[in-house]
């Protein structure tokens, strides 16, 4: 009878030991993807500010360089897969073609020196820059809080009480886009003026 009770008792304090861990460990992860879905929507707010700037910034520069319809045709493609995005993984590829086409739009710029001493063009890529500052600060925040949450779960006994929880891996990191890992060519001579023609005889 008393080994029956010990065995018992026993029973009951591992049950509790268990659920109590398990409870423990799940709710850990509730707020580890809380904090990642936090950092998301803060990365969401900076990409949203940046394609917000963007049409101002095209209308300035069109102004100036109607003829450059191929870059503003990708940068409006470019927004306009980043508008329609809906999951991580789809706006961080937008996000890139949206990279993409601005930088192609900043070589332009350099092609027109007036765009250069205007001060909306000034302002607004003052302000875009200030954003670029502000999406790189919160990708590394999101980058580094998703990295904590894929860790966790993947730890023993963590990883048991995540697929018994339905916590799964979210690999929708943000990655160094293709060619960037290449140093950019830097020229500081200006470029070559055309020879005025040489008056009539």
């Amino acid at each position: 009878m008393k080994i029956g009770v010990i065995i018992l008792i026993i029973v009951i304090v591992l049950v509790f030991w268990f659920g109590s861990t398990f409870i423990g460990h799940r709710n850990a992860m509730v707020t580890k993807r809380e904090a990642v879905n936090s950092a998301w929507s803060q990365v969401d707010i900076a990409l949203q500010r940046r394609n917000d700037l963007i049409p101002n910034l095209v209308e300035t520069v069109k102004g100036m360089a109607a003829q450059e319809q191929k870059v503003f045709g990708d940068i409006a493609a470019a927004r306009a897969a980043m508008i329609g995005a809906k999951t991580p993984a789809d706006k961080i590829a937008a996000n890139g073609q949206l990279d993409s086409a601005l930088g192609r739009l900043m070589v332009v710029v350099e092609n027109y020196p007036q765009l250069r001493s205007n001060e909306n063009f000034l302002r607004l890529q003052d302000e875009l820059a200030g954003t670029e500052n502000r999406i790189a600060i919160e990708r590394k925040r999101y980058n580094d809080t998703l990295q904590d949450y894929n860790t966790y779960i993947g730890l023993f006994p963590n990883n048991i009480v995540a697929s018994l929880s339905g916590f799964t891996r979210n690999d929708a990191y943000f990655k160094a886009e293709e060619g960037s890992r290449q140093a950019p060519k830097v020229n500081f001579n200006p470029p070559a003026q055309q020879a005025a023609p040489a008056p009539a005889q």
